[in-house]
């Protein structure tokens, strides 16, 4: 209760500041989290989808995503928004946040929000139960849990200054950099703080002083507070009232810097937009003040709050606290120049997507080449049906004879002497747009007009304006009167075995209008597989992003060269079996027409 962020606090980081995200990241190894404190970041310009960067000596991938929503519907785990967009995005990019209902705080980095916008934006926040730090802030830290960004400085400095596990005091400050210092004062005199947040220096920012002390009041490991307010505003009034109705009762020590203001002879605005004086009550003389008056323990000057610091805290009697061991980050790093995600050959035994190959290949496993599969493509664990009918699609395109390009090549080239791996390679250069391309095309032109809602007609209209055949329909010899076989059993599977097939009953339905034209404009292998995947996928929960994916970079081509490789080998192998001689192609069956060159 009353604890901001924890250990396994993990957040959105929107812009992506390298350096700062490597700076939580090198916190996060140093004070063992388990977890990254980062889940992912938007990008919105990068074409890439992760990025790498150092957990310790190792790297980890951080993914990257375009927008808000991606990145909240890929890490929902994530409750913190860290907003580093700049000040004509922040705005947008918070408003936006707000309206998901994802995050339980939003930090934003940028200064000089327009006031009007800030203070609709704040507003809209507390109505969401949303805590806000900032804008114009460097965040907060709750050591030893999780840290935003760049506070603390490098590890030497936050280590030097006790945040690398918590303390008892709770400090709240306006400024970033006076944050830091205060964090260093305190462990000198004291043994640290439980939680810190640096508000903000605009004029109008969220989450206010009094709104995080009286969080730190219900916080157990916030034994006292430290208060640094400025000049100008009104805020520090809010935390009197506060001690005065006991609302807060922990001891609260408080100075307000800008004192050397009376010295001026007129007004005079300090650095932050907030840090100028419109009324005597909102000088910091007057504020240190009104708050010794209602009993907050304030020092004589600023050079006076160690010594306050320092007798507060050892009137509390706190016990000492124990060290952590903390692991220290390597000074020398170098980063991988290869990432696998798949499998892992460096244990006593590889494995395939984190399973032990023992586990997975011999027969009383009661796997098969489909959970390999699944495993190494697309490092899930399918369903039997779904296995079942990878290996189905496998054993279906395995061959189709000698006279396709693919086996041609493979036996001619066998012919000329050339070892397996060589003859297989010339067979599977022949797989591409022409032959074995008609799986990719049919998924992705019958799945272009399920998802656009087209109707039959709609969508050969379409295939026609785009000049495009459509794949996956038509067979040379195969027609109503006499229907292939494999497409049968493909179809009898699917129904016996899917949980649906909206996508096959579509192209059902395109299949009675072409064949209306022509019976032999039919559903054919090729397309009934593509379609068939489309569904497979579908049904096992993967969006219709993902699946559009798996289409552009050629997923369900690879099914048909594993498949057909076998095929391809048979004929190879077959070629040596018989000891056949180089192939030479006959003269009669070349079109010859070479005319004499002309001069130039």
């Amino acid at each position: 209760m009353g604890v901001l962020f924890t250990k396994d606090t993990q957040a959105i980081f929107w812009n992506n500041n390298k350096s700062a995200i490597q700076r939580m990241l090198d916190y996060d190894y140093t004070i063992g989290r388990e977890k990254p404190s980062v889940a992912g970041i938007v990008a919105p310009t990068s074409s890439n989808k992760f990025d790498k960067f150092f957990y310790g000596a190792d790297e980890v991938m951080i993914p990257l995503y375009k927008n808000t929503a991606e990145a909240v519907a890929g890490q929902p785990q994530a409750d913190v928004l860290l907003n580093f967009a700049s000040f004509r995005t922040a705005y947008d990019v918070t408003m936006e946040a707000l309206n998901m209902d994802a995050f339980k705080t939003i930090m934003i980095t940028a200064e000089g929000i327009p006031e009007r916008l800030a203070r609709g934006m704040n507003q809209f926040a507390k109505s969401k139960n949303v805590t806000v730090i900032g804008p114009a802030t460097v965040g907060g830290i709750v050591p030893g849990a999780f840290k935003i960004a760049n506070v603390g400085g490098t590890i030497e400095n936050i280590v030097n200054s006790k945040l690398h596990r918590a303390g008892s005091a709770g400090l709240v400050t306006r400024s970033g950099g006076l944050f830091n210092e205060l964090s260093n004062i305190i462990s000198i005199n004291a043994d640290g703080i439980a939680e810190g947040i640096a508000i903000g220096g605009d004029r109008f920012v969220g989450s206010v002083f009094i709104d995080n002390m009286l969080r730190m009041e219900e916080n157990p490991q916030v034994k006292y507070m430290v208060l640094l307010g400025e000049v100008g505003g009104t805020e520090e009034y809010k935390v009197i009232e506060a001690v005065k109705s006991g609302k807060i009762t922990k001891p609260v020590i408080a100075w307000c810097i800008g004192t050397i203001a009376e010295h001026f002879s007129t007004g005079v605005q300090f650095g932050h937009a907030g840090a100028s004086a419109n009324a005597e009550m909102e000088t910091a003389v007057y504020k240190n003040k009104a708050m010794a008056e209602a009993g907050i323990h304030v020092p004589a000057s600023f050079n006076d709050l160690p010594a306050k610091i320092a007798e507060v805290f050892q009137s509390l009697n706190i016990p000492a606290i124990e060290e952590p061991k903390l692991n220290i980050v390597p000074k020398n790093r170098k980063s991988k120049n290869f990432i696998c995600t798949i499998s892992d050959d460096r244990g006593e035994e590889a494995t395939y997507a984190g399973f032990p190959i023992s586990s997975v290949a011999t027969p009383d496993t009661g796997k098969g080449i489909g959970d390999v599969v699944s495993l190494l493509w697309f490092k899930k664990q399918y369903p039997k049906w779904a296995t079942d009918f990878i290996e189905t699609v496998m054993k279906t395109v395995a061959d189709h004879g000698p006279a396709v390009s693919g086996a041609h090549n493979a036996k001619v080239t066998a012919r000329a002497g050339k070892s397996v791996v060589e003859s297989l390679v010339t067979g599977l250069l022949t797989i591409g747009p022409r032959f074995g391309g008609a799986i990719d095309g049919a998924a992705q032109y019958f799945k272009y007009a399920d998802d656009n809602n087209l109707s039959p007609k709609e969508f050969l209209k379409y295939m026609k304006s785009e000049g495009v055949p459509i794949p996956g329909i038509g067979h040379r010899i195969k027609s109503l009167r006499n229907p292939d076989l494999r497409v049968e059993g493909l179809k009898k599977f699917a129904n016996e075995h899917f949980p649906s097939t909206p996508l096959l009953d579509y192209a059902l339905t395109v299949e009675q209008l072409t064949t209306s034209k022509k019976d032999n404009l039919i559903l054919n292998v090729d397309g009934t597989i593509g379609i068939l995947m489309v569904d497979m996928w579908r049904a096992l929960g993967y969006s219709e992003t993902e699946i559009d994916e798996f289409i552009s970079s050629g997923t369900l081509n690879a099914f048909f060269i594993v498949g057909r490789s076998i095929g391809f080998i048979g004929h190879i192998l077959d070629e040596k079996r018989l000891a056949m001689p180089m192939f030479r192609h006959p003269m009669d069956d070349i079109l010859y027409d070479v005319e004499v060159a002309e001069e130039i």
